[in-house]
């Protein structure tokens, strides 16, 4: 693979640079689900509208269809720029929409798809439940067909905005007498179907973007079903193979950012060996390694990625936390007045602890590799 900039790519950075120096919105994205859901379209929004959206979408889906080499580029751009980091909007155009490119029908495609892009629709995502978080096999919300619809009684829980969510990609048994890894089916569900309650969860961040969702009798069309009924795992690995994988270029980006912040707050060594600079030097080290393992995941050929993209969302959740207790140390006391400037190292680093929880334990994606990756028998 090579990395080299040509004289293209320099062109590509230097556009993206201007755009985004001229249009990353000025102020912080709200807190507030409702007004962070209206900020998020308006910016996906101008990103259409000025032909920056989907970067790594192709052109036949109405996406920008740009090079690898300029998708890296770009993210590292919107890092460095601030530009606000993909919220709400996280589940549609980082493994809804992909999901839906390689596995949904034409019909999906053309109704979802340019809504996504064009900032007009915000999904969620139903997989994990009180009993089946890691262990995703395990879910038993149940969808019976009854004649062309599917019958979905149940709760979900831990899904990120499903307050101000349009859709859900939404995984369900629909057969319980098969296996735990067979039966189940991968279905968009209208977030405003009758029978949906959501009840969301305040973290000890204080945001209360996570939520539950039960279900009790909700009629959602077959039509809505993406792949086959009883097919649904085979697709639920397509989604977690972008939402473990590409889905992490944009984090790992502006966690390379954010060490390169603390280093500056940091200062220069204070004589000898200093403690914190040894750790901010293994921290970019790490981020480092960690880019290199996207590049290398991202550039093979296939739809969608494969198993180890389980060991960058492992690295990168451990990493994040590491940096942002080390930004604590850094910062001092004032992380504590999280509506302070410094604040916000405060608020991330509260933020980091769901990143080795969100999409499987740290546990699990160590499982992962182990039996996917490195081809160790089960334990």
């Amino acid at each position: 693979m090579n990395l080299d900039f040509s004289a293209e790519d320099q062109q590509f950075r230097a556009e993206a640079r201007a755009w985004l120096s001229e249009n990353v919105p000025k102020e912080r994205p709200p807190s507030d689900s409702a007004e962070l859901r209206a900020f998020e379209l308006a910016w996906q929004k101008r990103q259409y509208e000025s032909g920056w959206a989907g970067i790594a979408w192709p052109r036949e889906y109405g996406g920008r269809g740009a090079t690898l080499i300029q998708q890296l580029i770009w993210f590292e751009e919107y890092a460095a720029a601030g530009a606000p980091p993909v919220a709400c909007l996280v589940v549609a155009l980082n493994h809804g929409g992909p999901t839906l490119m390689v596995r949904g029908d034409e019909a999906q495609k053309r109704f979802h798809l340019p809504k996504i892009l064009a900032g007009e629709s915000v999904w969620c995502q139903g997989f994990s439940e009180p009993g089946a978080g890691s262990d995703l096999a395990g879910l038993r919300t149940r969808a019976q067909i009854d004649g062309d619809h599917l019958v979905v009684s149940g709760q979900k829980i831990w899904t990120s905005y499903a307050d101000v969510a349009d859709y859900q990609e939404l995984l369900v048994r629909t057969d319980p007498d098969a296996p735990k890894h067979k039966g189940l089916t991968w279905v968009i569900c209208d977030m405003r179907t009758p029978g949906i309650e959501v009840r969301p969860i305040r973290t000890m961040a204080g945001h209360e973007h996570f939520c539950e969702v039960f279900y009790d009798n909700v009629r959602i069309p077959l039509s809505n079903v993406v792949g086959a009924v009883n097919d649904g795992w085979n697709v639920a690995m397509a989604t977690l193979g972008f939402e473990r994988g590409t889905g992490y270029v944009g984090h790992l980006s502006r966690l390379a950012h954010a060490i390169e912040e603390l280093i500056a707050l940091a200062g220069a060594p204070r004589g000898g060996t200093d403690t914190i600079q040894a750790q901010l030097a293994d921290c970019r080290a790490e981020a480092a390694a960690l880019r290199a393992m996207t590049y290398i995941g991202i550039s093979r050929p296939g739809d969608t990625p494969g198993p180890e993209g389980s060991m960058i969302a492992l690295g990168y959740g451990e990493l994040n936390q590491r940096v942002h207790r080390l930004a604590t140390d850094i910062v001092g006391a004032t992380v504590l007045d999280l509506e302070s400037p410094t604040g916000r190292w405060g608020t991330a680093y509260l933020d980091s602890f769901r990143q080795t929880i969100a999409g499987g334990t740290s546990e699990i994606r160590r499982n992962i590799i182990g039996e996917r990756v490195l081809g160790l028998p089960r334990g």
